[in-house]
């Protein structure tokens, strides 16, 4: 689908590696002057979690999540250190994991791991997490990437583990956006892809309570 809109992969990431070393290390930055929404996102975020963690058949760990796109630490400080007793942190800018240490304060002690790579050549550790949280940033990979992406994280869930996608999705098709080297997806292309990594959607929800112009769908995967 992206062959028509990215002419050169290495241009493609490299610019948008660009883009977020200057963008400043804050909350407001990292929801790109959307800082008011973030309690809402949480909340949002926080209820369809529930939905699947505890104990008993079928049910999610609570013993470590990833956090990919992590930044600052935003979601890790707000959604996931009160919910897993450990998280690891994965960004492709160092300068927001740096932040990142700080900005989790006393709870910075429960991270793991800070890995600054880029999620299309990161490899999660097999059977290593019970929740892999991936919130606006699968826009940053091609469609192959984000499939084998995927399928990495697939192997990267012990039992019972759950893979969750919160993104911006188009209304119609892919809207490329040339400012931070992105594109976001309309659902039949998301699901298509998810389809193609071998994984199932057990539960989507629209995030609600957000400004008319953000349109962000939440995907619970196995």
């Amino acid at each position: 689908m992206e062959d028509c809109l990215i002419e050169n992969q290495t241009t493609f990431y490299s610019k948008a590696e660009h883009y977020w070393k200057e963008v400043p290390p804050t909350v407001d930055g990292m929801l790109g002057g959307y800082g008011s929404i973030s309690s809402i996102d949480i909340n949002g975020s926080k209820n369809f979690l529930h939905k699947f963690l505890g104990e008993g058949q079928g049910k999610t760990g609570t013993g470590c999540a990833l956090d990919c796109g992590a930044g600052i630490g935003r979601i890790t400080k707000r959604l996931l250190m009160p919910l897993f007793r450990t998280v690891d942190l994965v960004d492709v800018t160092q300068e927001f994991l740096d932040k990142a240490r700080t900005y989790l304060g006393e709870e910075a002690k429960r991270v793991e791991n800070y890995f600054c790579c880029g999620l299309q050549d990161f490899q999660p550790q097999p059977e290593c997490y019970d929740v892999i949280w991936i919130q606006w940033v699968i826009g940053h990979l091609t469609d192959d990437h984000l499939v084998e992406f995927l399928r990495r994280c697939r192997s990267g869930l012990r039992p019972d583990g759950l893979i969750v996608v919160k993104d911006n999705v188009a209304y119609e098709g892919v809207v490329p956006d040339d400012v931070d080297s992105s594109m976001c997806r309309d659902l039949n292309v998301l699901h298509r892809l998810v389809a193609r990594a071998g994984l199932n959607i057990i539960c989507e929800e629209q995030q609600q309570n957000f400004p008319e112009e953000i349109y962000v769908h939440t995907l619970a995967l196995r």
